[in-house]
């Protein structure tokens, strides 16, 4: 899906160089009563359209005020923020951005066609309304009161508001707070064919499953500056590689398995929780091979750097 995604981009025609949201230098300053505050720290982005983009980061890392910023609700102190080349209240007004975003209420006493219909005629996007709720597979709640809708209900109603003017940037902000497994994979299915009609999604969350599964880009910000930025498999692996682990023998000394191990080439670390043993590192064909023939080892386990761990590595969660 991912290629194909990116092939269509690269046909895109002439205007394909624009991105669909740049942020050039941007920095934002809070005044507080300890002082000022600094919650966006010099952020450089430009995003393509038609790209899926995760942007992950631990609670104070300045998504909320970047994603802020991108909508044109806060201003920055310096730099630059644009969208498809305006400035992001332009583009707001004109439809060309929306936002699913966590705050912010919906009316609990109108029926969610109600909802849907009364937003479509602020954007004059009446004849969107069936089109939409067909979309986010909200048609089965039309008569259902918004207060009688569970938290994924609403949080799909809310992507319903958000795609009635037809924007070419959607802006989420943990957009499947709520929604089952179900639900949630439902939800990137649709975001994948609007990625490839065009549509630029970027997105915070706090499911990095999601970000691993759907993002074909993520972005990792951490004390208001970009930490990493590429190709989501490639961030997975830097974490220093696969993990493999496997049981060892009872009878043999775990010290010299261990010992032995840690001689592999480009082994990260060696980790023991019992019997069991980690080995991390990006030679795994090396160290299964030990592990089942000269130290006897059984049960063994192979897996793949997470985005997770790289999470948790590049943005000091761990700590």
């Amino acid at each position: 899906m991912e290629t194909t995604i990116q092939q269509q981009r690269a046909q895109s025609g002439p205007g394909r160089a624009e991105p669909a949201l740049a942020m050039e230098a941007v920095r934002k300053t809070f005044r507080t009563a300890q002082g000022p505050l600094e919650a966006v720290a010099g952020i450089d982005l430009r995003v393509g359209a038609g790209e899926i983009v995760a942007f992950l980061g631990p609670n104070g890392a300045g998504k909320t005020t970047s994603i802020d910023m991108m909508l044109g609700l806060a201003v920055p102190t310096s730099g630059r923020v644009s969208v498809f080349g305006k400035d992001p209240r332009e583009a707001v007004a004109a439809g060309e951005v929306s936002a699913v975003l966590q705050t912010g209420g919906l009316l609990r006493d109108l029926t969610v066609r109600e909802t849907v219909t009364a937003i479509a005629a602020l954007h004059g996007a009446k004849d969107r309304v069936d089109a939409v709720m067909e979309r986010t597979d909200i048609s089965g709640l039309a008569k259902r009161k918004v207060s009688k809708c569970s938290g994924g209900e609403q949080q799909r109603l809310k992507f319903a508001l958000a795609l009635l003017p037809d924007p070419r940037l959607l802006v989420l902000d943990e957009p499947t707070a709520g929604m089952d497994v179900s639900a949630r994979h439902a939800f990137w299915d649709t975001m994948r064919a609007d990625a490839l009609e065009g549509r630029t999604v970027l997105f915070a969350t706090h499911y990095l499953e999601e970000a691993q599964d759907f993002a074909e880009r993520t972005v990792l910000i951490g004390a208001g500056k970009v930490l990493a930025d590429g190709p989501t498999a490639k961030l997975r692996e830097m974490t220093g590689g696969r993990v493999v682990s496997a049981t060892l023998p009872e009878g043999r000394p775990v010290a010299a398995a261990v010992a032995e191990l840690e001689l592999l080439e480009r082994v990260a670390s060696v980790r023991l929780s019992g019997r069991r043993v980690h080995v991390t590192g990006p030679d795994s064909d090396a160290a299964a091979r030990l592990l089942l023939g000269p130290l006897g080892a059984t049960d063994l386990e192979i897996a793949a750097p997470t985005l997770d761990a790289a999470f948790m590595e590049l943005t000091g969660a761990a700590s």
